[in-house]
């Protein structure tokens, strides 16, 4: 609260630099993804929670969305809505607050982080949440710091796993198919 207007002016910033997209730092900055994409003309994707309701659609009847973020009590129904996730979507949403390493260095701004213990965090809640979901489809990674442990979240799963890297792919794509080459 209280950075909505740093984050418009940052965004105008951007475009003014001739930016093709903006995107952000922090899956929860996507309560403020109709403000910043107001304020601007080039595309904005501030969480890959936004991905949800496409992800939702790519998959079978009965067939569960889950979310794996970084602290589970701290997504509110007004971060669902910013990213346009429906009521009528199914999820699973699970947090990162119950392991210690990954949310220590990221929620206490720690420098240090040690890999291989976070890669067992992420292995344990992906394992966890498949095990309470049976009907689990697919699953998004809310955190921008996720993505590395994507490939572990998906071989322990046996699902599709999506995270900020893959929006950014998505609007690289369409940006990219029309534009000239730009000057360096």
């Amino acid at each position: 609260d209280g950075l909505l207007d740093a984050f418009v002016e940052a965004s105008r910033f951007l475009e003014r630099e001739g930016v093709g997209a903006i995107t952000t730092n922090c899956g929860f900055l996507v309560k403020f993804q109709r403000q910043m994409a107001a304020a601007v003309r080039v595309p904005v994707f501030t969480s890959s929670l936004l991905l949800v309701p496409l992800v939702h659609r790519l998959l079978g009847p009965g067939r569960r969305v889950g979310i794996m973020t970084v602290n589970a009590p701290s997504l509110t129904p007004e971060h669902l809505d910013g990213a346009g996730i429906a009521a009528d979507i199914p999820l699973a949403v699970v947090g990162m607050e119950t392991e210690k390493e990954f949310t220590r260095v990221l929620l206490d701004d720690e420098l240090e982080l040690d890999v291989g213990a976070a890669r067992q965090e992420h292995i344990r809640v992906a394992r966890r949440l498949a095990a309470e979901h049976p009907d689990l489809g697919a699953i998004v990674l809310e955190c921008t710091n996720m993505p590395p442990y994507a490939a572990d979240v998906q071989r322990v799963t046996g699902l599709p796993v999506f995270d900020i890297g893959s929006l950014v792919t998505m609007a690289h794509g369409a940006l990219r198919a029309g534009a000239p080459p730009r000057p360096a």
